[in-house]
C-alpha cells in the first residue's frame, strides 16, 4: 500500500497569511515569482503543544466511545435502511484516504450511493462544480433516496467514528483526502497532511461550504492548524452538532 511524501521533515512553502509566525521562517525567493517564500517548520508544527495531542487522543477514544453506546441502535437501523432502499452492496462503503503524513487507511462511510458509484465517476467528472483536484457535484445522480437524506444530515459520516478508534482520524482535523486527490496537491496543500485527519473542521460547518473555493477550503485547514486547541476544537464540535441539526449537508 502505498503511502505518500509530505515533504521536507524540517519546511515546506506556504501563503505567508495563513501560518502563525512561530512556526515560519523566511525561505529564499520563489523561482517563478521572485518573492521570499514563508517557510513551515514541520517539526514545531508537530512537537508543539504536546499536552494538547496526548489530551486531544484520549479525548478522541472517551468520547467517540460515548457516541457509539448511544448511537449503535440507530446506526444498525440506518444500515437496514439502506441495504432495503438500494440493494445489491452492503451498507458500509469503505475507501482509500490519505492521513497524517501521508499514510494510507482504510476510511469507512454509510453508502449515499448506488452500488457500482465508483465505477461510473467518470461519467459525471465534467460536471465537477469545485475547483482544484477535488469532485463536488451537488445533484450527483449517483446517490441514492435515502443518500440524500443521510448527507443532508451528516448521518452519513458516523462510521468514521470506527476510524477515530483506530487512530486514523480525530474527531477534528482536516477532512482526508483521496490518493488521486493528494497527487496534485503542490507544498502549499501537502501541509494539511502534517496533522491527523478528522471527522469536521472549520471546512464543515461552513453554511455553504461546497461553494468555497479549493483555496479557501486549504486556508480554513490552515487556519485550523494554527489555531488547534480544546476551545476550539470544542467550538468546531458545537458548531457541527448545530450544522447537522439544520441539515446544511449537500
Amino acid at each position: 500500500m502505498e503511502n505518500y511524501e509530505v515533504g521536507s521533515a524540517d519546511s515546506v512553502a506556504v501563503d505567508s497569511t495563513d501560518i502563525a509566525e512561530s512556526n515560519i521562517s523566511v525561505g529564499q525567493a520563489d523561482a517563478k515569482s521572485g518573492t521570499a517564500a514563508l517557510v513551515l517548520n514541520r517539526n514545531a508544527v508537530l512537537k508543539s503543544k504536546k499536552m494538547y495531542w496526548v489530551g486531544r487522543r484520549t479525548q478522541d477514544i472517551f468520547f467517540t466511545l460515548l457516541a457509539l453506546a448511544f448511537l449503535w441502535p440507530f446506526m444498525l437501523i440506518i444500515a437496514l435502511i439502506i441495504v432495503i432502499d438500494s440493494p445489491g452492496a452492503g451498507p458500509i462503503f469503505t475507501q482509500q484516504r490519505v492521513g497524517r503524513d501521508g499514510k494510507i487507511f482504510k476510511f469507512y462511510k454509510f453508502r449515499s450511493m448506488i452500488p457500482n458509484a465508483e465505477q461510473k465517476l467518470d461519467e459525471v467528472l465534467k460536471y465537477n462544480e469545485m475547483d482544484g483536484p477535488v469532485f463536488k457535484m451537488k445533484d450527483d445522480v449517483r446517490i441514492t433516496r435515502v443518500g440524500k437524506f443521510i448527507r443532508k444530515y451528516g448521518i452519513d459520516e458516523l462510521p468514521q467514528l470506527f476510524n477515530i478508534l483506530k487512530g486514523d482520524m480525530s474527531i477534528v482535523g482536516p477532512r482526508p483526502a483521496l490518493p488521486r486527490e493528494v497527487e496534485q496537491y503542490k507544498d502549499y496543500e501537502r501541509q494539511r497532511l502534517f496533522v491527523t485527519p478528522g471527522l469536521t473542521c472549520y471546512w464543515q460547518i461552513q453554511p455553504r461550504r461546497n461553494d468555497l473555493s479549493f483555496r479557501e477550503w486549504m486556508r480554513l485547514d490552515l487556519k485550523y492548524i494554527q489555531e488547534r486547541s480544546f476551545v476550539v476544537d470544542w467550538k468546531i464540535i458545537f458548531g457541527t452538532v448545530k450544522a447537522c441539526l439544520r441539515g446544511n449537508g449537500e
